[in-house]
């Protein structure tokens, strides 16, 4: 079943739109609450998972096991590049993990096979910032 497009589910989009990386239902409903809304978390999540199972949306699964969503500016499959500490989000392609993922699952006599990869680390910035602070420590 289709999700009607509300203005609720718009501002949602629009919110997803102007965050950086990945955010949490839980940050974009705090984002949207101090705005004065009047959109309920309930409402977020729903507006979430319709965006994300349109496309319009990518959502992984943080290290830690939070669903986290951004706006999603690529068609079809694809991964990232997230970074830890400020959440910059590069779209990839990974065409030897693909490669990689239908013969492992042919070896194994599965067929249909579909993955998700996301790749965690510190972008350039972050982790010069990391290495001046681990210098000024030491």
């Amino acid at each position: 079943m289709a999700q009607r497009n509300t203005w609720q589910r718009e501002r949602v989009r629009d919110a997803l739109a102007d965050a950086r990386g990945f955010v949490s239902a839980q940050s974009l409903h705090a984002t949207l609450r101090d705005e004065n809304t009047g959109i309920g978390l309930a409402t977020v999540y729903r507006a979430l998972a319709g965006l994300a199972a349109s496309g319009d949306a990518d959502s992984l699964q943080s290290p830690e096991g939070e669903a986290l969503y951004r706006a999603c500016s690529t068609q079809g499959h694809h991964h990232h590049l997230i970074c830890r500490s400020c959440g910059l989000t590069v779209e990839i392609e990974a065409t030897e993990v693909e490669a990689w993922a239908q013969r492992t699952a042919a070896l194994h006599g599965f067929t249909e096979a579909a993955h998700v990869v996301d790749i965690f680390g510190l972008c350039t910035p972050c982790a010069k910032k990391k290495q001046a602070q681990e210098s000024a420590t030491a």
